[in-house]
């Protein structure tokens, strides 16, 4: 029997391929999308994406959405008490399985391993260590189509920021710029793919930096709907 599974949803590619990957195999049923939310802005934690367009995905992926909502700023105190807590009600729910669209970063999969120690909830992650270089043109390939939306300026230049996430995109990074950015270069918003029943029309609004980053600023398209 499938195992109920809520994936983490940050709003970017990685997660939308996540969707897309488990929903192929047999052994998951995705129950849900999980994403932080920076309630002072209402938008998506780091990639700063805005709330109507993270609920335009979940409605177009066909699944309820749970939202974490964070303070800003932040501490790690805060952030785990609350995603804690966050655990605690999807434990009553028999949630078996949290699924993560992390790439390489052993950091971050053991700390995500270790907040679900003792609750019976497994994390999966069914994008490990699949060559970046490889991962990004499949992405590409299998019709996923994302916009930049944030990006470091400290590792990629800042005129990347509203970009659309295609081969050209991955032409023009410099060397040593993850093609998926998982170091941190980029994020992202997936507006369309396998893993959506519709496209979610999208235009770029005004592009600002702030506490270090670039951001773009992402709003529905009306116009084109």
């Amino acid at each position: 029997m499938a195992k109920k599974t809520l994936l983490s949803w940050s709003s970017g590619k990685d997660s939308a391929w996540a969707l897309y990957i488990l929903r192929k195999q047999k052994d998951f049923e995705i129950v849900g999308l999980v994403t932080t939310i920076n309630e002072e802005f209402n938008r998506v934690a780091m990639h700063a994406i805005r709330e109507v367009l993270l609920e335009t995905q979940a409605d177009a992926a066909g699944l309820p959405l749970h939202k974490i909502k964070l303070p800003y700023p932040c501490s790690n105190e805060e952030y785990e008490h609350r995603m804690q807590q966050f655990i605690d009600s999807i434990q009553q729910d028999r949630i078996e399985c949290m699924a993560f669209g992390d790439l390489y970063l052993q950091d971050i999969r053991q700390y995500r391993e270790q907040q679900l120690v003792g609750t019976g909830i497994d994390p999966v992650f069914p994008l490990w260590q699949i060559p970046t270089g490889q991962l990004s043109r499949a992405m590409i390939h299998g019709g996923l189509k994302a916009r930049i939306s944030c990006v470091d300026p400290g590792q990629l230049d800042k005129s990347f920021a509203g970009r659309d996430y295609n081969l050209s995109f991955l032409a023009d990074l410099p060397e040593g710029v993850d093609p998926c950015g998982e170091n941190g270069e980029f994020h992202s918003f997936a507006y369309a793919g396998p893993m959506f029943a519709h496209d979610i029309e999208i235009r770029c609004g005004v592009t600002t930096q702030r506490d270090g980053f670039i951001f773009t600023d992402l709003l529905l398209d009306t116009v084109s709907m």
